[in-house]
C-alpha cells in the first residue's frame, strides 16, 4: 500500500457520499461512516470529523492486513468494513448510518420482515438485525457479517444501519431504500401488525428485480 492509495477522484466520491448521508437525513452530525474498496485495500472516512470539513487527504487507507495509512485516525468501525469486504468480495462500497427509523427498529432488536415487496432490494426476504455488540469491536464485525449473509443490508441492534453495494452510489441507494422501508414499517406498526408476504412471493419478486430498470448498453 502506498501513500497514493485511491485516486483524488475516488477520495472525493467517498466524501460526497458521506455528505449525502447527512443531506438525505440518514445521518446527523458526525455519525456513520463510508468506505470503498481499492484493490486489496479500502478507503474509509476518519473518526469524529465533520463531513463538510473533509479534504481528500483526510480519507484513510487501510490494507487487507489492517495496516493504516494516513494522517487521520480511521472511523472506529473500520474493522466492520474490513470484515465485510473479506467475507463479501462482490461488495465494493459500504455506508453505515444512524438513520432514524432503521435505528428505532434496531433499538427494539427488530429487523424488517417481508411486509412490503421492496424488502427484496436488500437481497432476501427480510432485513435482519445483527446482535448487539460494542461499537468498533471484532464482535460487532462478526455479527454484521452474519446478518449480511445473502443480503446487501442489515440493521445493527441498538446502533443503526449498514448497507453495501457494487459502487458508492449503489450502497447509498440501498441505504436510502432500507430507511424508507423502515419508516413505512414503523408507521404501519403504529396501526397494527402488518401481514407478511410469503417466501415464495419474495422469491418471485427477487426474480423480477433481475429484469428491472434499464438494460446495460455497450
Amino acid at each position: 500500500m502506498t501513500r497514493t492509495t485511491g485516486s483524488l477522484e475516488v477520495r472525493r466520491q467517498v466524501i460526497e457520499t458521506a455528505q449525502a448521508l447527512n443531506a438525505l437525513h440518514l445521518n446527523r452530525g458526525k455519525a456513520g461512516n463510508v468506505s470503498v474498496r481499492v484493490g486489496d485495500a479500502f478507503l474509509v472516512t476518519p473518526s469524529g470529523m465533520a463531513y463538510d470539513a473533509l479534504a481528500a487527504d483526510d480519507i484513510v487507507a487501510i490494507a487487507a492486513d489492517g495496516a493504516v495509512e494516513g494522517a487521520r485516525t480511521p472511523s472506529s468501525e473500520w474493522p466492520m468494513h474490513r470484515a465485510i469486504y473479506a467475507a463479501r468480495p462482490e461488495i465494493a462500497a459500504i455506508v453505515h448510518a444512524h438513520s432514524p427509523f432503521a435505528t428505532a427498529l434496531a433499538c427494539l432488536d427488530r429487523g424488517i420482515p417481508a411486509f412490503h415487496y421492496m424488502v427484496a432490494v436488500a437481497g432476501g426476504h427480510d432485513v435482519r438485525c445483527a446482535a448487539y455488540a460494542t461499537f468498533g469491536t471484532p464482535e460487532l464485525a462478526r455479527n454484521a457479517v452474519a446478518a449480511l449473509d445473502g443480503r446487501r443490508a442489515c440493521l445493527l441492534a441498538h446502533h443503526g444501519l449498514i448497507a453495501g453495494g457494487t459502487t458508492l452510489e449503489h450502497a447509498l441507494a440501498v441505504a436510502v431504500d432500507i430507511e424508507a422501508l423502515a419508516e413505512i414499517y414503523c408507521r404501519a406498526l403504529a396501526i397494527g401488525e402488518p401481514t407478511l408476504l410469503d417466501d415464495e412471493e419474495m422469491a418471485r419478486v427477487r426474480r423480477q428485480f433481475g429484469h428491472y430498470g434499464q438494460p446495460q448498453r455497450v
